[in-house]
């Protein structure tokens, strides 16, 4: 098993930009595909964005196409979101979450073994 922390959450104006962090221990990350998933107030937690294991396929959910980007430094054993052109749609808490190997099913949560205790982004207008 591999514990997940997230950082770099926070509050940020609409237009703003965050760069989120997923810290790996306990394991190398270097078997891990990775996620991004969200959590806004009153919905589910949903999908953001999943990057596989040496980094060379990335997914996102079409909602932060464009303004997002997942990036991994495995010698660092950490994965990265960074999110530019926020909007207050961003605003939820991000959960990194990994899985070994593959990324079949990518955005299913069930799929993804290990998970972070999540990091609040709070887009204002």
């Amino acid at each position: 098993q591999v514990q997940l922390v997230e950082s770099g959450g926070g509050l940020v104006q609409a237009g703003g930009s965050l760069r989120l962090s997923c810290a790996a221990s306990g394991r190398t990350l270097s078997f891990y595909a990775m996620g991004w998933f969200r959590q806004a107030p009153g919905k589910e937690r949903e999908f953001v964005a999943a990057i596989s294991v040496n980094g060379a396929i990335k997914y996102y959910t079409d909602s932060v196409k464009g303004r997002f980007t997942i990036s991994r430094d495995n010698a660092k054993n950490t994965v990265y979101l960074q999110m530019n052109s926020l909007k207050p749609e961003d605003t939820a808490v991000y959960y990194c979450a990994g899985r070994p190997w593959n990324l079949n099913n990518y955005n299913r949560q069930a799929d993804y073994s290990d998970w972070g205790q999540g990091t609040q982004v709070t887009v204002s207008s």
